[in-house]
């Protein structure tokens, strides 16, 4: 009977997660495009390879050519967290934003 009761702990706990990770991504979405606080390109690369392998998982398909430089940087954000569980992926997402709203004094 405890395993059972554990595993809709651990349920609930996944799904706590995936609401805040929903809630913080919207979030990040909504900054204003020439607000005080903006993300570099580099935190936007991680923050787009957690993202997509949170919701995607590993990647997949052939990397961009090297004349589609954004695309092939967006590959490589994506594919540098293979082999790393959606909730894993989340909680790191979450984790970066947090730090950036700290340091930006962004509430979130």
């Amino acid at each position: 009977m405890r395993a059972a009761g554990f595993g809709l702990e651990e349920k609930g706990q996944m799904e706590r997660l995936k609401e805040r990770f929903d809630e913080v991504v919207a979030k990040i979405r909504a900054l204003p495009a020439s607000g005080p606080a903006q993300l570099s390109n580099d935190l936007k690369l991680k923050l787009y390879g957690f993202f997509r392998q949170a919701r995607d998982g590993d990647a997949e398909g052939e990397r961009p050519g090297l004349f589609d430089l954004v695309g092939r940087l967006k590959y490589d954000a994506w594919a540098s967290n293979r082999g790393v569980n959606a909730d894993h992926a989340m909680r790191r997402y979450i984790a970066e934003v947090e730090a950036f709203a700290r340091e930006h004094g962004v509430e979130l």
